[in-house]
């Protein structure tokens, strides 16, 4: 590390303020906190000293993030392998190619099997995604003279588990730009955005390239090429209202098509218990969602499903199908476009639960509702925090014999 320490010392008076290259200062001070701590530090006093910093709380939630990447990777590699396995045939593309050349077979009761094929789909995205969005990081770091923030770290990781498999890499980079750019940046950055930047770049290719993102993964279909086909929810929304050839387990575990990081419910709820010990997710915002979705899906299953199938989807088959869990634990829960206050996180988590389940219903045409509820309410948080304060102002105010305007 000393040599890398000299590096820095070396080009620190070429960006430093005044300097020639005083413009890529942000970009010199992100590169060497991300190494070392900042050098600059407070002095004057009092000031509150804490454990916890933004790069520690990044860290921490794409620590708690680590279950759904293995898992994206399984799911994918064993999704391929389970179509060979009825006869379909492997995807011609690089991916199947260097599994081939490595002389893997496929083989969906192999965990390294299944494991190095989904690794070859997964982390090109992703390294896309980091290079997209921290080049757009950079860019706008340097034009406004801010340091480089340490908050695209989880939404670069936050991207690929909510693509498919298939998404070609040209799109993942253009959607990511839109999402870091749109979703954040032009709002003045890691604080100040009110959408969730992730769930931004995945609205924006949902709607710009639906067929690439609506949902059409591989299955272990009866055809012979086997190739790809809808997912549980969107085949429960087209068909009769069964999930054939699906148990409760095999959705709670994730062995399920969908997209790559959203479909085991057990590394959701893994990442969950971390975010709740270390006391970086609110679990008020959780248990709303929970709430909203149960009541609204029971309500539902009372009324005529014979024109619209799910409305007759058990309250609990939504909460292992889609995105639920993972927008639920990682989405919904994001510190800057949620709700503040603790009784407007369970109002704000409500909402979702209550959004997700009437866009699934009311809407079969589209399916899978997490993303548009967390996206409609995250227009809402402001507006929901607005009215607890106000309500909490009143009642003390009350309480001492004032009068509010």
């Amino acid at each position: 590390m000393k040599q890398v320490r000299g590096v820095f010392d070396k080009l620190e008076p070429y960006v430093a303020p005044g300097a020639k290259f005083e413009k890529l200062y942000p970009f010199w001070e992100g590169m060497e906190s991300f190494f070392f701590t900042p050098s600059a530090n407070t002095t004057g006093g009092p000031h509150v000293r804490d454990g916890i910093n933004l790069k520690r709380m990044m860290l921490l939630v794409v620590i708690a993030l680590v279950p759904c990447i293995l898992m994206a990777m399984y799911n994918t590699g064993y999704q391929i392998h389970h179509v060979v396995a009825q006869g379909g045939t492997l995807l011609d593309n690089w991916q199947s190619g260097v599994f081939t050349a490595v002389g893997l077979q496929p083989d969906p009761g192999s965990i390294v099997s299944c494991m190095v094929h989904g690794a070859l789909y997964f982390f090109p995205v992703l390294i896309v995604t980091l290079i997209a969005g921290g080049t757009a990081e950079v860019v706008f770091s340097v034009i406004r003279g801010h340091v480089i923030s340490e908050g695209f770290f989880v939404t670069g990781t936050l991207i690929p588990l909510i693509m498919p498999a298939t998404v070609p890499l040209w799109m993942v980079a253009m959607g990511t730009v839109f999402g870091v750019v749109i979703g954040k940046e032009i709002f003045g950055g890691t604080g100040m955005n009110f959408l969730n930047p992730a769930l931004t770049t995945r609205a924006f290719l949902f709607f710009a390239y639906p067929a690439q993102l609506s949902g059409d993964v591989w299955v272990a279909a009866t055809q012979p090429d086997g190739r790809s086909g809808a997912t549980w929810l969107a085949s429960f929304a087209e068909g009769s209202g069964h999930l054939e050839g699906l148990t409760y387990m095999d959705a709670f575990l994730g062995r399920i098509p969908g997209s790559m990081g959203e479909t085991s419910v057990l590394a959701v709820l893994i990442g969950a218990a971390f975010l709740l010990v270390t006391r970086i997710a609110a679990w008020q915002t959780m248990l709303g969602v929970l709430v909203g979705t149960l009541i609204t899906a029971q309500a539902l299953t009372m009324l005529d499903a014979s024109t619209n199938p799910m409305l007759a989807m058990p309250a609990t088959y939504h909460l292992v199908l889609g995105g639920w869990a993972f927008g639920a634990v990682f989405m919904a829960t994001d510190p800057v476009s949620s709700a503040f206050t603790r009784t407007g996180k369970l109002a704000y988590g409500f909402g979702i639960g209550l959004l997700c389940v009437l866009i699934r219903s009311v809407n079969p045409a589209y399916p899978e509702g997490m993303m548009l509820a967390i996206l409609f309410m995250n227009m809402f948080a402001p507006l929901i925090d607005h009215a607890v304060v106000t309500a909490n102002i009143r009642r003390r105010a009350a309480r001492h014999g004032q009068r509010t305007a």
